[in-house]
């Protein structure tokens, strides 16, 4: 008996002709303002909007530290080679890199901080791991942009990840402004959960990781939930700290202008979330992608 027959799957998803929306069944926060950084008026923020957004955590000689390490493992050669490093098939720039950890102890460090980890832990009132961890690049005159989605319907149905105690962190290294393609978040919109349509092909992160074309929402399903939560555009300054749950509906335009933009990005899972066998699709991702590490953040 395997692990995953134990597991009843709550969110079923690329499993149906028709796409349909799921209430969650489970808490947005499930910590208290006792348990670390934030207030409860942000605590209380989080929960209503599925997104916290906070200026000014990080100060301009911590935003240049980790922007020099951004320079460096993108010119490795012996980064570009390995699998973890995306490259954007038109520009041949690097889109993201995976695994940053393997790379760089210092962007580790930055990830493991309590104004970071802490707030995850806080917020899901546990302790937590790497899922996920990359640095993305949107560099000027041709970014591209990422398409809405919930990063949650990939994990669930990808990687295995039960339920939706976890959550994303972003921290920007560039200014984020309206005209560069910054993050755009359905607020609310993190207490429903789109189905989609499509079986998942055999390898799929081959291709999504530089364009996503499975486990995209169904158009009317994202109208409907713009038409009740509306667009949040996440501009702020460099050093800005972004965090939102795994379901929030969120996505990118491109980026034509000549004003670069980049971010870490780090998701913490709950150890009581730990991956199980994929919901939908016939083999794990690999462990760049979705760690099978469930050792807590230390």
């Amino acid at each position: 008996m395997t692990t995953q027959t134990l597991i009843r799957d709550r969110y079923p998803s690329r499993l149906r002709d028709t796409a349909e929306m799921l209430e969650r069944t489970e808490p947005v926060v499930w910590g208290s303002a006792s348990d670390g950084p934030l207030s409860q008026e942000q605590l209380d923020a989080f929960d209503r909007d599925g997104m916290l957004q906070l200026p000014g955590v990080f100060s301009n000689d911590e935003v240049e530290a980790m922007a020099a390490e951004l320079r460096r493992m993108s010119a490795e050669p012996a980064v570009r080679s390995q699998d973890a490093c995306i490259i954007e098939p038109a520009s041949e720039q690097v889109r993201s890199i995976f695994d940053v950890p393997a790379f760089s102890d210092h962007i580790r460090d930055v990830i493991a901080d309590e104004r970071v980890a802490g707030a995850a832990r806080q917020i899901l009132d546990s302790e937590v791991y790497l899922h996920q961890t990359r640095i993305n690049y949107k560099p000027g005159f041709g970014g591209a942009g990422f398409d809405w989605h919930s990063d949650f319907e990939t994990w669930h149905t990808e990687d295995g990840m039960p339920g939706m105690r976890c959550l994303s962190a972003s921290i920007l290294l560039t200014d984020n402004h309206s005209q560069n393609g910054p993050l755009m978040l359905m607020p609310g919109s993190q207490r429903t959960f789109i189905t989609c349509v499509g079986e998942t092909p055999d390898d799929n992160y081959r291709s999504s990781l530089r364009k996503q074309e499975t486990g995209i929402p169904d158009r009317t399903m994202l109208e409907l939930l713009h038409k009740r939560h509306g667009i949040h555009t996440a501009e702020g300054l460099a050093g800005t700290l972004l965090l939102f749950d795994c379901n929030t509906i969120h996505g990118s335009n491109g980026n034509i202008t000549p004003d670069p933009r980049s971010n870490v990005f780090a998701v913490f899972n709950s150890v009581e979330n730990t991956l199980a066998d994929p919901f939908a699709a016939a083999s794990p991702r690999p462990e760049f992608i979705a760690s099978r590490d469930f050792t807590p953040l230390r």
